[in-house]
C-alpha cells in the first residue's frame, strides 16, 4: 500500500455487513456496502473516491418510497411536512414542501469565518453520504447521486468554519450547492453552486420533502472531522515514541524504564505497545549502553514515557471505537422506518452527537498531554544543567543561542494545548426559542480537537529537530541505534544541523510537514 497525509493505504476497508472487503474494494476507490469505518472516511478525506454498493442504493430509494407515502397520506413528520426547530407544530401545505426544503438551506447557511480545508470539507460529505446509506434518511437517490459525483470530481463546497454548535451551518453550505447556489471550489478555482454542479454534468436539483432537513441534520459534521482527528492522533502518536526515543539516547535515559517485565506489572495494553516501540527503535544503541546504570531513575518526562503515551493510545483506542459506533448509526431526524404501505416516522434525538462531543475533548485531552511531555524533552535536550550538552545545543555557545528560544516557542504551543483542551461539550447554550435547550457541541469539540492536533505536531516537530541537533553534537565515539540512525539522516536529509544562521520557524514547518504527510 502507498502511503498518504492520513498514513492509509489507498486500497481502504471497510465494515461491510456479510461481505469481506475484498468484494467492494478497488484501487483508490471505497464502495460503501455497510457503515464506513473512520479510516475509510479519512482515506475519502485524502483524495480516495466514494460509491454506493447496489445494496446500500437500494436503501436510499426505499427510504424515499416511505417519505413519499408519509407525504400522500398527510402523516405529521417532523420537517416533512412540519416547520423545523421551535416550529414543529407548524403544519406545512403539500404545495409548500419544495419551499420548506429550499428555505432551511438558505436560512441555515450562516455560517461565518474561514472556509474549511478540502480534507475536512470532503470528510464531512462522506459521512453524510453513509449516514444516508443507511436506509432512514428519506432522501432521493438522485440527491446522494450529485453529493457523490461532487465528492469524486473534487468539486467541493465552500464551508464556513464557524457558526454551528452542531451541524446546520455546515450541511447548510453544501446543500446550497446541490441547488445551484453558493459557492465550490475545484482544486483553486472558485465556482458557483451552479457552475460547480455543470462541472460534474449536473442540473441544480429541486429538493423535495424533508431532502432540505436531512441534508443539514445529524451528526456527519462532527463525525466527518473526527474520523480526520483519529487518522492525524494515530500518526502522531507514532511520532511522539519516536521523538522520545531519540530524546532518551541523546539524554543517555535507563533503559529500565521500558523493559518488559517490569511495565507488565501495570495492567495496560497502550503501555506494552509503547514498551516494545522503544525497545524496538533503541535496540542496538552504544549510546544508551554506555549510560546503563549512570543514574538511580529518570525524571518523569523520560521514565513515564510508557506510561503517558501508552495511556494515551488506550484512550485512542477507546476513541476510534466511539466514532465507529457514530459512523455505524442513523444520525437524522426524524427518522423513517416501515414499508410504503405501513409507513413510520420517528421523531428522536439521534442528532445530537453527545458521545462524539465527550470522544473530541478526550482526543483533545489526550493530544495535550503528549505535547506538554514532547516539551518536557525539549526542555531537558536544551537545559546544559542536566543535559550534559553544550548549552542550548548552540554551536558557539553566547555568541549563538541555538535552539533556546526554540524551546519557548514550545513552551507556548504546549500551554495553547492547554487552554484549548478546555471541554467543549459542556459548554451548553440555549438555541430555537426554548426547544434546543442543551447544547453538546460535537462539531466545535472535533474542531478544536484539531487545532490542538496541529500544535501537538509543531512541538514534535521542535523536538525531533532539537535531538538531530543534539545527535550533531554528542561525542565522538558511540553509535546510535539503527533506527534512530536511520531516522535522524532522513531529518537530515530535508532539514540542516542549524548554527544561527537563518529563522528557525522555516526548519520547524518543514520537518511539521514530515510529521503530517509520513510515518517515523
Amino acid at each position: 500500500m502507498s502511503e498518504n497525509r492520513h498514513g492509509i493505504g489507498n486500497q481502504t476497508g471497510f465494515l461491510s455487513g456479510d461481505m469481506t472487503p475484498g468484494d467492494l474494494v478497488t484501487a483508490n476507490r471505497i464502495v460503501r456496502h455497510g457503515p464506513l469505518g473512520w479510516r475509510d472516511v479519512a482515506a475519502v478525506a485524502d483524495g480516495a473516491g466514494l460509491d454506493l454498493s447496489p445494496a446500500a442504493h437500494g436503501r436510499v430509494e426505499a427510504a424515499r418510497r416511505i417519505v413519499d407515502a408519509l407525504v400522500a397520506r398527510g402523516i405529521r413528520g417532523y420537517g416533512i411536512n412540519t416547520g423545523v426547530g421551535a416550529l414543529c407544530d407548524v403544519i406545512i401545505d403539500r404545495d409548500a414542501q419544495q419551499s420548506l426544503s429550499r428555505n432551511i438551506l438558505f436560512s441555515h447557511a450562516c455560517g461565518v469565518g474561514d472556509p474549511l480545508p478540502a480534507p475536512e470539507t470532503r470528510a464531512i460529505m462522506a459521512a453524510q453520504i453513509n449516514n444516508f446509506a443507511h436506509g432512514a434518511s428519506g432522501i432521493r437517490p438522485e440527491t446522494v447521486d450529485a453529493l457523490l459525483a461532487l465528492l469524486n470530481a473534487d468539486v467541493l463546497p465552500v464551508v464556513p468554519s464557524r457558526g454551528s454548535v452542531g451541524y446546520l451551518t455546515h450541511g447548510a453550505a453544501i446543500g446550497l450547492v446541490l441547488i445551484g447556489h453558493g459557492e465550490a471550489r475545484h482544486g483553486a478555482e472558485r465556482l458557483s453552486g451552479r457552475e460547480a454542479l455543470a462541472r460534474v454534468g449536473l442540473e441544480p436539483l429541486v429538493l423535495e420533502a424533508k431532502e432540505g432537513l436531512s441534508l443539514v441534520n445529524g451528526t456527519p459534521c462532527a463525525t466527518g472531522l473526527a474520523c480526520l482527528a483519529l487518522a492525524r492522533m494515530d500518526r502522531a502518536m507514532d511520532w511522539a515514541d519516536a521523538a522520545a526515543t531519540l530524546s532518551y539516547e541523546n539524554l543517555g535515559a535507563q533503559a529500565e524504564a521500558f523493559a518488559a517485565v517490569p511495565l507488565a506489572l501495570r495492567t495496560s495494553p497502550g503501555l506494552r505497545t509503547v514498551g516494545a516501540r522503544l525497545a524496538s527503535w533503541l535496540d542496538g544503541s552504544e549510546l544508551l549502553a554506555a549510560s546503563a546504570g549512570s543514574r538511580t531513575q529518570d525524571p518523569l518526562s523520560l521514565r513515564a514515557v510508557p506510561q503517558v503515551h501508552g495511556a494515551v493510545r488506550d484512550q485512542m483506542d477507546y476513541l476510534t471505537v466511539v466514532v465507529d459506533r457514530e459512523l455505524a448509526s442513523v444520525t437524522d431526524n426524524p427518522a423513517v422506518a416501515g414499508t410504503p404501505d405501513a409507513p413510520e416516522v420517528h421523531s428522536q434525538a439521534h442528532a445530537v452527537g453527545a458521545a462524539l462531543g465527550l470522544a473530541m475533548d478526550g482526543l483533545a485531552v489526550a493530544a495535550a498531554e503528549l505535547a506538554a511531555i514532547s516539551e518536557r524533552r525539549i526542555d531537558r535536550l536544551v537545559n546544559p544543567l542536566v543535559s550534559r550538552l553544550p548549552a542550548f545545543l548552540a554551536w558557539n555557545s553566547g555568541v549563538c543561542s541555538g535552539f533556546m528560544i526554540a524551546q519557548y516557542t514550545a513552551a507556548a504551543i504546549a500551554a495553547e494545548c492547554r487552554r484549548l483542551a478546555a471541554p467543549a461539550s459542556l459548554d451548553g447554550g440555549v438555541t430555537s426559542g426554548l426547544q434546543e435547550d442543551i447544547l453538546t457541541h460535537a462539531t466545535p469539540a472535533a474542531g478544536k480537537a484539531l487545532m490542538v492536533l496541529d500544535n501537538l505536531e509543531r512541538v514534535l516537530a521542535i523536538e525531533l529537530l532539537a535531538a538531530a541537533q543534539a545527535y550533531d553534537l554528542q561525542p565522538a565515539g558511540l553509535g546510535r541505534a539503527p533506527r534512530t540512525d536511520a531516522l535522524y539522516r532522513r531529518i537530515r536529509a530535508r532539514v540542516a544541523p542549524y548554527a544561527d544562521d537563518r529563522p528557525l520557524n522555516g526548519d520547524f514547518t518543514a520537518m511539521q510537514t514530515i510529521v503530517q504527510t509520513t510515518r517515523p
